[in-house]
């Protein structure tokens, strides 16, 4: 029988997510956790009590380890670029948490630098793992919804509040990502208004508009200021409807039989429309974590060489809505062209 395969993995960061990723890598066949490393001596402690993995305070004591094949990056959004940089340049692959650096340029230099390297680099986006968003983007393809009009999310909760990047920057990158994969396209424009109530250096609510060709809008709501936690986004389109409430312990996806289009045929000068309203479907889903599915994608194109689905293009991608989003926050608003 052959022998199983073993990809030999180093956690930076056991946070706040951190923890998440080493259960799953610890977990996955094919995958062994190697290392964690942290700062704080009682984070290391933890992990070496949880996972009889060794531990280290620097990123150096991982990259000069040959058993070290891959590098999970899950520290804070400003040190994905150079710690990314530094782990591919060792001959790492690397998995990096969203976004995948905070500026456009670094994340070009990084995604050249995988290619060049000729190593898997992949960006958490979470989301597109997700089996309920994954039946949402097959409805779409096969025509379910008709023409497509618009979608629109809220993503909030009081809680986690961050002050060394924006609610942007924090908690719409989903949102940007789940949005993306549906439509398959970028967006032509981006309008994106906020406030700071706690800390004046950062946004604590943001409103992004996204324009798409075709004349479709998603309008996007974060927040970590908000007295329930919600995660909702309703596709809107001319044939039926889709509501996914990723909180929701009965059925995640509502797919409404509801639409309205123009009809062909012009009276007097007006233009008709048809209304029909239908039954609601709630689709039965295998709803596997989301987490484990990246896990097992990250090492199997690692093992395989094949490209992941949130590749370092992907990553680049929302970066450039996310940045065209901070420019427009910055001026009040401005309609930003990408």
């Amino acid at each position: 029988m052959q022998e199983q395969r073993v990809t030999r993995v180093a956690l930076i960061g056991f946070g706040y997510w951190g923890p998440n990723l080493a259960r799953n890598f610890h977990q996955l066949l094919g995958a062994q956790l190697e290392y964690v490393v942290d700062r704080d001596p009682a984070a290391r402690q933890r992990a070496e009590r949880l996972y009889g993995c060794k531990t280290a305070d620097s990123l150096d004591d991982v990259l000069a380890e040959d058993r070290v094949d891959a590098v999970v990056i899950a520290t804070p959004a400003r040190t994905h670029y150079a710690l990314t940089k530094r782990a591919l340049e060792a001959g790492k692959h690397v998995l990096v948490e969203k976004p995948l650096t905070m500026d456009v340029a670094e994340a070009e230099e990084v995604v050249a630098l995988a290619d060049r390297c000729r190593r898997t680099l992949m960006v958490g986006h979470v989301f597109e793992y997700n089996p309920a968003v994954a039946y949402i983007k097959a409805a779409i393809a096969r025509g379910d919804l008709g023409d497509l009009y618009y979608l629109y999310s809220k993503r909030v909760n009081l809680g986690r509040v961050q002050s060394d990047v924006n609610v942007l920057w924090s908690i719409a990158p989903h949102d940007i990502s789940i949005t993306l994969f549906l439509l398959g396209q970028m967006p032509e424009s981006v309008r994106c208004q906020g406030t700071s109530c706690l800390n004046d250096s950062v946004e604590d609510v943001i409103f992004l508009t996204m324009y798409f060709p075709h004349n479709v809008l998603c309008h996007v709501h974060a927040s970590w200021l908000d007295p329930s936690k919600t995660r909702e986004m309703t596709v809107v389109g001319s044939k039926k409807m889709i509501v996914y409430d990723d909180v929701s312990t009965e059925g995640k996806v509502r797919v409404y039989d509801k639409g309205a289009f123009r009809k062909g045929d012009v009276t007097y000068g007006d233009f008709q429309y048809k209304l029909h309203s239908g039954d609601i479907l709630i689709p039965r889903l295998d709803m596997r974590e989301p987490l484990q599915l990246e896990c097992a994608h990250f090492i199997e194109c690692i093992q395989s060489g094949t490209r992941p689905l949130t590749d370092g293009e992907n990553g680049l991608r929302v970066l450039r809505v996310l940045a065209a989003g901070e420019k427009s926050l910055q001026r009040s608003g401005e309609q930003i062209f990408l």
